[in-house]
């Protein structure tokens, strides 16, 4: 059964984490992703790609921009999309001719989607950075400074794709809800460092006092390790899962400082960490299989898939003999397929295009100024 996003044509333009990101969520949703690549990155010869979960679920066009007729090509692309996704920094489209006023004016009803890391304006927008640097002014990277200690930086993918990707992803659906209303395009400018903000809008509500301890300072927030050298994660925030840890640990009859006696947490610390180094991780995850203590044991990604309600939901795929992560969210009526390997660079060139508009003879002179490259 094909997905909710099926019929909608997306012209991806390849380069950013950010942007191929994004595209996944939408190919992976169902909707026709042809990714531009780069001419000069076409492989000599045919071969199978790396797997590669960014490439995921859609084809491969490769363009060489820098060719005098290869920024037409986008455009007659964009004249049959609905969607461009654009991870560029801001001004590269708009100087290579396809930006979002020259794509608008071939296609009024396109949605323009762009990410960046600071945004498309203001001092920072051309400005290189890293996702800890988007994390770091977007006020999500202090909250992990535990007692004053040097922050430790999250994974990539909370500023890169959950505060950058997917913003895009949600901009991009409202934009064509609304396009359903109005019969126009328009563009969606997704900021990593804003959209990384967004996700921290809880941090000051987290806070105890107004100086600098939060939650994930507690001895009731981290991860321990176990007598197997293995870790468990703890989130007991709420009194009553704390209650259910302490019971389960056996400490609930020890005298221990309250749970929110600060002063009282370097205690509290060390006879969490004292009673999970007695026994395995596997040992922990049986204690607390059936209970609201919130812990967890913290596995290496080659483990999750195994894990039994990742498992039981099938949560992950094969995908072109790779085991990677189901698309997500899951839809009743219309749910995504399994996605479809990743192409190399090229691989669909001749075919894409003809599908997206252009006809024989012109992809054939294409491929003969070197304006396109195929294999």
């Amino acid at each position: 059964m094909p997905g909710p996003l099926e019929g909608l044509r997306v012209l991806e333009i390849g380069g950013s984490v950010a942007g191929a990101y994004a595209s996944t969520v939408l190919a992976d949703l169902g909707a026709d992703v042809l990714r531009v690549d780069r001419a000069a990155q076409v492989p000599g010869e045919p071969h199978p790609p790396a797997p590669d979960p960014l490439a995921r679920g859609r084809r491969s066009a490769a363009v060489d921009l820098r060719h005098p007729d290869g920024p037409a090509v986008v455009l007659s692309l964009v004249e049959h999309a609905d969607v461009v996704v654009e991870g560029g920094r801001p001004g590269v489209a708009e100087k290579l001719g396809i930006g979002p006023e020259q794509c608008l004016e071939r296609n009024p009803a396109l949605v323009y989607g762009r990410v960046s890391g600071w945004g498309q304006d203001g001092p920072m927008a051309r400005r290189a950075g890293h996702d800890i640097t988007f994390l770091g002014v977007a006020g999500a990277l202090a909250p992990t400074e535990p007692g004053g200690a040097p922050a430790v930086p999250p994974p990539y993918y909370l500023s890169s794709f959950a505060g950058g990707a997917l913003p895009l992803v949600i901009g991009i659906q409202a934009a064509l809800l609304e396009r359903s209303r109005s019969g126009r395009g328009q563009v969606v400018d997704a900021a990593i460092a804003e959209g990384t903000a967004l996700l921290a809008v809880m941090v000051d509500q987290w806070r105890r006092t107004p100086g600098r301890v939060t939650v994930v300072d507690a001895p009731f927030y981290r991860t321990y390790p176990c007598a197997d050298g293995r870790h468990v994660s703890v989130g007991a925030v709420e009194p009553h899962f704390y209650r259910e840890l302490l019971n389960r640990l056996d400490l609930g009859d020890v005298d221990l400082p309250d749970q929110y006696d600060e002063a009282g947490w370097p205690v509290l610390t060390e006879h969490l960490a004292a009673a999970f180094g007695r026994r395995d991780s596997t040992e922990w995850e049986k204690v607390f299989a059936d209970s609201d203590a919130c812990v967890a044991p913290v596995l290496a990604p080659a483990e999750v898939a195994e894990h039994p309600q990742l498992k039981a939901r099938g949560s992950f795929v094969d995908v072109g003999g790779q085991l990677q992560p189901a698309p997500a969210p899951r839809l009743s009526r219309t749910p995504a397929t399994a996605p479809a390997p990743a192409p190399y660079v090229g691989q669909h060139t001749a075919p894409a295009l003809r599908d997206w508009g252009l006809g024989e003879s012109a992809v054939a002179d294409l491929l003969a100024s070197g304006a396109v490259k195929g294999v």
